[in-house]
């Protein structure tokens, strides 16, 4: 971001109905905690006004999610957060571009063929004309244990690979591995690359999710592999040509592409400082975070009806910023030993986006932060819960149990584990440079249909929301937050776990 480009670049709607929102935040303060003395009636204001039809659905780059970037940031400029040394203002931006899929696109195996987006899809890739060798190269891997390339030829060839890797071909296997084989054909030289389609739901699912325009990170774009065309073909293990190609018989392909389109996308994290008031201990920063953006309107966010294309997104995720707004409030009013930084992201719901720009790019040094409180959640179905992701791996449960106990809220450690819902969430990108993390979430205790009934659908609106429940929840993330910050004791990974050996690296601790 240039010198100018701060908060006059957003809507001014964000500042006019700011003043009118922000009364609540100031009541009078008394008692031992100001996390004690949160209201019903601020932490309502702000979910109702972040899950407004005004802002519509919070898209990444879309006005509305600029004005609740304005909003941030105005509110923590009034609590008395500063901004960064590093940035001329609260925000930071986010290099993001809307990639666009081919237009036109047609693929030849042997004498089969197949149509776009019905038999395949392109995820990546620029313009191709090719006729070439099609070659099988099993799951396409190589690590330790696997070298699928060992002795096979792809240079100026179509490689064809099985979905996940030689470990495992769950979803969430088959989708961590994606980039990471995508580089490793492209590194290989290979013209294109296509895993065959075996997951578990449906290619219609599957089309609609990687079909559209979708955002990276522009820094992510302009990698070698992604010139290389890359997709999924829905399984052909049945035809001769696939017979063929296992046999190492020769076998022609045919692949014309109109190749993605790009155009960048204007977006910031918000981010603010609060200095610690120990001599010793304000080196340390715990980090807060949440992610403010949501799907969108229409097409953009999925299912709507003609009643309601708005995706408000009360509960994924302005629950989590009414949540990181009101810790940051108490910290404010009675500042802990630890400094802060308060960082709402934007792009989580396009592949974490944001935050995994701030992990590489961060505002105060990674070795520096201690900890990263996330705050998110897919909704809740229980008002005697909160839910915690990566409950046990870094030995804050007596801060959560203290919490707990105080609010009156039982925990629920890593509710739904099929879901993986840990490395789903903002926490993971910090977690991967080392930096411990847990996510905090309303009350999830698993993914049933009162959660479908509202995650990421029309229907998730501030009116649903159970007030009483929400003030709770801002109640334990700011409690959580404030036991962390004055802890002498720094949180680390526990033994074994598998980002502690990246904990290690970061903190100077082999």
């Amino acid at each position: 971001m240039n010198n100018t480009a701060s908060t006059n670049k957003i809507p001014t709607i964000a500042i006019l109905l700011f003043g009118v929102l922000l009364n609540p935040l100031f009541g009078q303060m008394a008692g031992p905690l100001p996390e004690d003395l949160l209201s019903r009636q601020e932490v309502e204001a702000q979910i109702r006004f972040l899950a407004d039809d005004v802002l519509k659905g919070r898209y990444t780059g879309s006005s509305g999610s600029a004005v609740a970037a304005a909003y941030i940031a105005q509110t923590l400029q009034s609590l008395g957060f500063a901004k960064p040394e590093a940035l001329p203002d609260m925000f930071q931006p986010v290099p993001i571009q809307a990639v666009q899929p081919p237009e036109l696109s047609d693929l030849l195996v042997q004498s089969d063929a197949y149509t776009h987006l019905e038999d395949y899809l392109i995820l990546s890739g620029a313009s191709i004309d090719t006729a070439a060798e099609a070659v099988f190269a099993g799951y396409g891997w190589v690590d330790e244990a696997t070298n699928d390339y060992d002795s096979l030829n792809v240079e100026g060839k179509v490689v064809f690979v099985l979905p996940g890797t030689p470990q495992g071909q769950d979803p969430n296997t088959v989708f961590s591995a994606m980039a990471v084989k995508r580089e490793l054909a492209a590194k290989r030289g290979a013209v294109a690359l296509f895993e065959l389609y075996r997951l578990s739901f449906p290619w219609a699912f599957f089309k609609q999710y990687f079909g559209k325009e979708s955002m990276r990170l522009a820094d992510e774009s302009r990698d070698s592999s992604s010139t290389m065309t890359y997709g999924w073909i829905r399984d052909i293990s049945s035809t001769e040509a696939w017979a063929e190609m296992q046999a190492g018989e020769k076998t022609q392909v045919t692949l014309k592409s109109s190749g993605f389109r790009k155009r960048p996308v204007e977006s910031y994290n918000v981010v603010g400082i609060l200095p610690g008031t120990d001599s010793t201990m304000r080196d340390e920063y715990i980090l807060l975070t949440a992610h403010y953006d949501h799907v969108g309107v229409g097409a953009q966010g999925g299912q709507y009806t003609a009643e309601d294309s708005i995706f408000n997104g009360a509960r994924d995720n302005a629950m989590g910023v009414v949540a990181l707004l009101a810790a940051a409030k108490s910290l404010a009013f009675q500042p802990p030993k630890r400094s802060v930084i308060i960082l709402a992201v934007t792009g989580e719901e396009l592949g974490l986006l944001g935050s995994s720009h701030y992990a590489d790019h961060p505002i105060v040094p990674l070795e520096k932060t201690i900890y990263n409180l996330n705050m998110d959640g897919a909704g809740y179905n229980s008002t005697n819960h909160f839910a915690v992701f990566g409950y046990g791996r870094t030995g804050i449960e007596s801060h959560l149990e203290a919490a707990s106990a105080k609010i009156e809220l039982e925990i629920i450690a890593d509710p739904s584990p099929r879901q993986n819902l840990y490395d789903r969430s903002d926490n993971v990108s910090f977690a991967k440079k080392g930096v411990p993390a847990v996510t905090l979430s309303p009350g999830l205790t698993e993914f049933d249909d009162e959660i479908g009934m509202y995650y990421h659908r029309p229907s998730d609106e501030a009116a649903t929301i159970d007030m009483a429940y929400l003030l709770k929840y801002c109640q334990i993330a700011s409690h959580t937050a404030r036991l962390i910050a004055d802890d002498p004791q720094r949180p680390f990974w526990l033994p074994g776990d598998v980002y502690e050996k990246e904990g290690k690296k970061l903190y100077g601790k082999e």
